[in-house]
């Protein structure tokens, strides 16, 4: 038993007994260097008899090599890789440079290593210890930190140790549950001193010693060597860490010269190797003895690995060499080190080995990028390139290195270095092209930061300079700066326009895709109005439904695409467009993208109707977001609580979402709250309300697209209703403006609605809208026009026919678990001495949100793996989920599910 640790090991068994049992955990030990986060990992090492252990050990000069820790950590499991589906075991083999391939999405390469673990502990349970966790790489970190908060029930147990304080790198593992290991009890720390000291000592300096080490267990055991040492107790340097660095320090400098060159030699292999640190050693004129020496110190054992007695006795050792020294075992590291096998790696120790600049070095650590960048290492990709330029003898060389390093940096999401970086590239020789590209990544930079208003301005500057150059890239940079202006909406001031007629001189495509017909639609339609841009528009997105997309460009071209297929009302191009994307993203497991591309889903679900199907991709996205830790404002949500008439959650959100957007500055997310806003209070039949929301929705300029489509139908109704006629004959216009361009069904049957509200002919304008939006399929509207006519007719005193309509929307508001309208729609039903039955409880109410996404896709035919894909879970917890579903609702397989829980199309 460790001293003075009863409480500490008493937690970590806890864990340890839960996971032989078939639950998972995941927890993060905090505490100082020296303080025994090390012994009690190895401790619970020595207690997981029946389990299976692997380890991983962070190691501060591996922290740029791509994902160095997670193949520590997974290479004993990788003969369980044959179990995982296809994507995800390709995505680890990539990761790791077993084959070669496109770089996986982080996503799903953290759902193949929660897969490899749970299918390692399918046998036995899995224990994984990270020690040193401040000093993974950053790809690692991220990936562990995905995987270790989707564990539940996977007899496997994660342990990180990370010294405190530790740096942002390990931001991503602090939201996981914590055990601070604090100092060691006053008795426990006297007799861990008492144990250790062999000769007197006054109790004045055992008492300073005592306090001085704060209960610290290696400071206690390391530092008393000798009573000269202690000096009486005055001696004691500090601080602590430095103390601890600085006993192991002495202990080595007191050995042979040999034993201490290679001790460094050791420091600086982190891969632990003996067959190449023993090829190194031979190449300084190192030998057994050297060795005999160092494990005689007890600082050293080499054997199959060479491990050092302490993490900090590899930092004290290499802390103290010379420069020379280094660059002298990191040569010696490099001549030994495969080419062929570790071409990485031997670039790194050359990099360390260079005293002045080394083209040659500098090209071999590009190439290295090249690797890292392809096995998705982005952020290791940058520290090879940074030091690239810092060895490139030629200044345009370096900037240009600086520049894609600024590049890698970005695309690993960190902003603050890459514009550092971007910086000393603008700084270095003068180049058009290098300055095109510059301005370029500043304007992506600058949209990707929803609170840069000024990224439309910067990416129409980088078109501008870039036509000269690249007039297709030109292209593709314009439509860019389109797709930041419409998204900063009322934020984005004027650009709009000066985008459109920069778009309209650009040179013409050679040979036009679908997504250059989508420019020179925008350059007109926001240069000459909806009337002319609409059907170019349309014709746009037909085109790009028949156009061959890669992942890629389908990904880069979304935001625009989605956002205009709604604005020209045409929902066939919409709902194709989406459903393609998302198989797209299915296939490749790009899962970045799938919250966004369920916003649209649940947009489309909203439009007919679908608001249970609309519910469980919110819940969806949730848990993406939950899993991969983004701060994600909750529209979705929003909407879906809206359409709903769930005032209280409706109301928090929006006032919620509304503060966020205030500061993020997109006013395209702005107008849908708004939107949304006026879809919860005319369901209310609070009309004055929806009238303020609806006004401040359609506020913006006359050519904002999206959602105002949508906001305009709630300002006519609002303002009727309310008895602002001049208003509510004036929204139609606008409505008209943008739904006659388009001429589908749905724009169509909306705008026959309205001008029922503000016309004499009503009767005419609201059977027109009944026919035409019942024949597209957009179900929500329908039921508003069936409601909105049957208030009519019963205000012409004409109950009979009234009950008709309000009966029809009633029950497809119930059906939809619309609950505002369908209470307006059951008042206005009693009104004409019509009685309501209630309506009956859904099915399935009592399961939680994950049970009901995981028994819909049982229901829907999908596998354990294919669900656990889907909803970032293995298959296992699946299987668990799936159990307590079937006990909740009464059946016994997944062939009842569909008895239980119909679909939304029966």
């Amino acid at each position: 038993m460790l001293q003075g640790r009863s409480r500490e090991q008493a937690e970590l068994r806890r864990h340890l007994d839960e996971a032989r049992q078939g639950a998972s955990a995941a927890l993060v030990l905090l505490g100082e260097a020296g303080i025994g986060k090390s012994a009690l990992l190895d401790e619970l090492a020595g207690a997981a008899g029946g389990c299976r252990v692997v380890r991983a050990v962070g190691i501060e000069s591996e922290m740029e090599l791509p994902f160095a820790a997670l193949h520590q950590l997974c290479a004993p499991l990788m003969a369980h890789d044959d179990r995982l589906p296809a994507p995800q075991r390709d995505a680890l083999r990539v990761t790791f440079g077993f084959q070669e391939g496109p770089p996986p999405d982080a996503f799903l390469l953290g759902l193949s290593v929660l897969t490899l673990l749970s299918e390692a502990a399918a046998t036995r349970p899995l224990v994984c210890l990270i020690d040193d966790a401040q000093w993974l790489d950053r790809e690692s970190v991220r990936t562990l930190a995905f995987v270790a908060r989707r564990l539940l029930n996977d007899s496997v147990l994660m342990l990180f140790a990370i010294r405190e304080p530790a740096g942002d790198e390990v931001l991503a593992l602090r939201s996981l549950p914590a055990l601070t290991v604090g100092g060691l009890p006053g008795a426990d720390a006297r007799k861990l001193l008492a144990s250790v000291l062999r000769w007197p000592l006054d109790n004045d300096a055992r008492e300073a010693i005592l306090a001085e080490a704060r209960g610290n267990p290696l400071a206690l055991v390391e530092l008393p060597l000798a009573p000269a040492t202690l000096a009486g107790g005055f001696g004691l340097p500090r601080p602590l860490p430095g103390r601890i660095e600085d006993s192991f320090r002495r202990r080595a400098e007191a050995l042979p010269a040999d034993a201490r060159l290679l001790m460094l030699l050791a420091a600086a292999h982190p891969a632990g190797d003996s067959i190449v640190l023993w090829r190194a050693a031979a190449g300084l004129g190192l030998g057994s003895e050297a060795a005999r020496a160092a494990e005689e110190g007890g600082l050293l054992t080499i054997g199959v690995r060479a491990v050092f007695r302490h993490p900090l006795v590899r930092s004290a050792v290499y802390g103290a060499a010379t420069p020379a020294d280094r660059r002298r075992v990191h040569a010696a590291l490099a001549e030994v080190t495969d080419p062929a096998a570790d071409p990485d790696r031997r670039a790194w120790h050359r990099a360390h080995a260079a005293e002045d600049a080394d083209e040659t070095v500098a090209a071999e650590l590009e190439a290295s990028a090249g690797r890292a960048q392809a096995r998705g290492g982005l952020a290791a990709a940058a520290a090879f390139l940074r030091r690239a330029a810092e060895l490139s003898d030629d200044p345009g060389r370096r900037a240009e290195r600086e520049l894609t390093a600024a590049r890698a940096l970005y695309q690993a999401g960190s902003p603050t270095e890459a514009s550092r970086l971007l910086a000393l590239a603008d700084a270095g020789p003068a180049d058009e092209r290098r300055g095109v590209r510059i301005g370029l990544l500043r304007g992506q930079m600058a949209f990707s930061d929803a609170r840069r208003a000024d990224a439309p301005a910067m990416l129409l500057d980088a078109g501008r300079r870039l036509e000269r150059l690249d007039p297709g890239g030109a292209r593709e940079v314009y439509l860019d700066a389109f797709a930041a202006a419409i998204f900063a909406g009322r934020f984005g001031g004027d650009t709009l326009a000066e985008i459109a007629a920069a778009a309209r001189q650009a040179a013409p495509a050679s040979d036009p895709r679908g997504t250059d017909l989508l420019l020179d639609a925008l350059a007109t339609l926001f240069t000459e109005g909806f009337a002319t841009g609409i059907p170019l528009v349309r014709v746009a997105l037909d085109r790009i439904r028949h156009d061959e997309q890669t992942l890629a460009e389908a990904m880069h071209w979304l935001y625009p695409v989605g956002h205009l297929a709604y604005t020209a009302w045409d929902q066939e191009a919409w709902r194709e467009l989406i459903a393609r994307y998302l198989g797209l993203v299915r296939a490749a497991g790009a899962l970045a993208r799938l919250s966004y591309l369920a916003s649209h889903r649940i947009a489309l679900h909203l439009y007919a109707g679908e608001l249970d199907q609309a519910g469980a991709l919110v819940e969806e996205i949730e848990a993406v977001d939950a899993a991969t830790g983004y701060d994600r404002p909750a529209y979705p949500a929003l909407a879906v609580a809206t359409y709903r008439g769930d005032e209280a959650q409706a109301l928090r959100l929006i006032d919620q979402v509304t503060a966020d957007e205030a500061e993020r500055r997109e006013g395209a997310v702005l107008t849908l709250v708004q939107m949304c806003a006026a879809v919860l209070h005319n369901g209310r039949g609070d009309h004055a309300a929806a009238k303020v929301a609806a006004e401040r929705a359609t506020s913006g300029s006359a050519r904002e697209t999206g959602f105002v489509n949508w906001a305009l139908p709630e300002l006519v109704e609002a303002a009727a209703r309310s008895g602002d006629l001049p208003a509510a004959e004036r929204a139609p216009q606008r409505l008209v403006e943008r739904t006659r361009p388009g001429g589908t069904d749905w724009a169509l049957g909306v705008e026959a609605c309205s001008r029922a509200l503000v016309s004499d002919d009503a009767e005419d304008h609201f059977r027109e809208a009944v026919v035409r939006l019942g024949r597209c399929g957009a179900a929500f509207a329908l039921a508003r026009a069936h409601l909105l006519y049957g208030e009519w007719l019963c205000h012409r005193g004409r109950p009979g026919d009234a009950v008709v309509q309000l009966r029809q929307a009633y029950e497809m508001y119930v059906g939809f678990g619309s609950e505002a309208f369908a209470e307006r729609a059951r008042r206005a039903l009693a009104a004409t001495g019509e009685t309501v039955r209630a309506r009956p409880m859904a099915a399935g109410a009592d399961l939680t949100a994950q049970e009901r996404q995981i028994a819909r896709r049982a229901r829907d035919g999908l596998s354990n793996t294919q669900i656990g894909a889907e909803l970032f879970l293995s298959s296992r917890t699946v299987e668990w989920h799936l159990r307590k579903v079937f006990t909740k609702l009464g059946v016994s397989s997944r062939r009842d599910l569909a008895g239980v829980l119909p679909s939304a199309h029966a």
